[in-house]
């Protein structure tokens, strides 16, 4: 259960990390890249995949 509480904040920090690229990018290239766009996958795909881990554990009684 522990592990699952890491694995949770370490995903979140990752979210968070693509966040702040993506408005980095935003800024630098001034809309003339992709990277901003793929930052942003990155992200919805993260949250998307921590969203169905925490859906699991609730499901299976692994959270407190």
């Amino acid at each position: 259960i522990k592990a699952l509480k890491i694995f949770a904040a370490v995903l979140f920090l990752l979210i968070l990390y693509s966040l702040g690229s993506a408005l980095y990018y935003m800024y630098k290239d001034k809309g003339h890249s992709t990277r901003m766009v793929r930052s942003l996958s990155i992200r919805i795909g993260l949250s998307l995949f921590l969203f169905i881990v925490m859906m699991i554990a609730a499901r299976l009684g692994m959270l407190d």
